[in-house]
């Protein structure tokens, strides 16, 4: 079990744990989530996505949030998780991210994929 993120109580008045699934879900967005150079003891963590907001949209902007998205988690959590697929679909004014990956945990069931969607104001 891990503590929950971000910190809060459960219904006993302790901090909240949470299973290994939503530990690394949490894990990949904060990854995507973080500027490098934003947690003192780790300055190279995170993906610097945010530096894309106002970037001009199209192919360029979505291949370039990928390239970005990939190479983040893979960097940051490659003893965690294996990145399987990447993908950045651009519409409207809206990007929507999925990363597929299988988790490398001790216990995780072996090849067992997991999704993670960021867009249009959702995350799963």
């Amino acid at each position: 079990m891990h503590l929950g993120f971000p910190l809060r109580l459960d219904g006993r008045g302790r901090l909240a744990s949470v299973d290994d699934e939503e530990y690394l879900r949490g894990l990949v967005e904060t990854a995507l989530f973080t500027r490098p150079g934003e947690r003192v003891n780790r300055p190279e963590f995170g993906s610097g996505v945010d530096q894309l907001l106002f970037a001009p949209g199209g192919d360029e902007l979505a291949h370039t949030t990928q390239a970005l998205v990939q190479a983040a988690v893979q960097q940051c959590l490659g003893d965690l998780l294996r990145v399987e697929e990447v993908t950045v679909d651009a519409v409207d004014a809206v990007l929507a991210v999925t990363v597929v990956y299988t988790p490398l945990l001790h216990g995780a069931p072996s090849g067992e994929r997991r999704v993670l969607r960021i867009g249009r104001g959702e995350t799963r």
